[in-house]
C-alpha cells in the first residue's frame, strides 16, 4: 500500500544533517515533484561528526567551526531537495511551550561491526541520547503540531544502522505522532517485508547533487558515496518505507 497516497504534508524526522539525503533523498525528490509539502526535522548539528580528510584541517579541529559549517551544508542540501522548510529540534517552533530553547549536541557512535554503529562512553552532557525522553517528544510534537502532516517519517527501529541519535529520534517521533494521532512511516530497506518502494534511479543527479552540499562527511565518487571514514557504499536509488500500526 502507498502510504503517501492523499498526502500533501509530510514530516521527516531526522538525527544529523545528511541524513535527509542519504536515508531518504531520493524519496524526498518523489514526493516533492508530486506536489508534497516536505518539512525537514533535524535534531542534531552533527557537532561529531568526522570529516573527510581533505577537509580536516579547515574543520576537523574545531568543533564551533565545524557544526557552522554542517548547518550551512544541510541548508544546500535541502534546496537541493526542495524542501519546503527544515527547522533543529529544541528551537521554536520545534520546542515545548514554555520552555527555553535547547540545543541538542551529536551524541557521536562507535562502529561494533564494519556495519553496525552503538553508543560510545563520552557522549557529552547535552547530547540527544542524555536528554529526558519525555522532553524530546514533546519538542517533535510542537512541531508536528505546527505543520500539520499528514505523515511522520523516521527511521526503523534500529536507526538505520544502529547510531544512538538514530534510535532515540525515532522512539521520540513515533511518540509524538501518536500522540498527535498523525500516522507514522519507518524507512526501511527496499525487500523488508511490507514495504512500498520509490524507485529514485532516475533522479541519481538531483541525488548526487545534494549529497555534494555535504562536502566535510562524504564525497561522491561515480554511483558510490564515500564516506568519511572511507566507508565506500552504492548511492541509495530504491528507498523502503512501511506504515507503523
Amino acid at each position: 500500500m502507498n502510504p503517501f497516497a492523499g498526502a500533501h504534508t509530510v514530516l521527516f524526522v531526522h538525527a544529523h544533517p545528511d541524513d535527509e539525503t542519504l536515508s531518504s533523498g531520493g524519496l524526498i525528490l518523489w514526493l516533492v515533484e508530486r506536489g508534497v509539502r516536505v518539512h525537514l526535522l533535524t535534531a542534531t548539528r552533527g557537532e561529531r561528526g568526522e570529516v573527510v580528510p581533505a577537509l580536516r584541517d579547515r574543520a576537523g579541529g574545531d568543533r564551533a567551526a565545524l557544526t557552522g559549517i554542517r548547518i550551512d551544508e544541510l541548508a544546500r542540501a535541502a534546496r537541493a531537495l526542495g524542501i519546503t522548510d527544515a527547522r533543529y529540534l529544541g528551537e521554536p517552533p520545534a520546542r515545548a511551550e514554555d520552555l527555553p530553547p535547547r540545543r541538542y549536541l551529536d551524541s557521536g557512535m562507535r562502529w561494533i561491526t564494519p556495519t553496525v554503529a552503538g553508543p560510545v562512553d563520552d557522549a557529552p552532557v547535552d547530547a540527544l541520547t542524555r536528554a529526558p525522553e519525555a522532553e524530546v517528544a514533546a519538542d517533535v510534537l510542537a512541531y508536528v503540531q505546527h505543520v500539520a502532516p499528514d505523515l511522520v517519517i523516521s527511521y526503523d527501529d534500529q536507526g538505520g544502522y544502529g547510531h544512538p541519535d538514530h534510535r532515540f529520534i525515532r522512539a521520540a517521533a513515533l511518540a509524538a505522532s501518536r500522540t498527535a494521532g498523525v500516522p507514522f512511516v519507518e524507512l526501511v530497506e527496499p525487500d523488508a517485508a511490507g514495504a512500498f518502494v520509490v524507485d529514485s534511479s532516475d533522479r541519481l543527479g538531483a541525488v548526487k547533487d545534494a549529497l555534494r552540499a555535504h562536502a566535510t562527511q562524504l564525497t561522491v565518487d561515480g554511483g558510490d558515496v564515500v564516506h568519511s571514514g572511507g566507508q565506500r557504499e552504492p548511492i541509495r536509488t530504491a528507498v523502503g518505507v512501511r506504515l507503523v500500526p
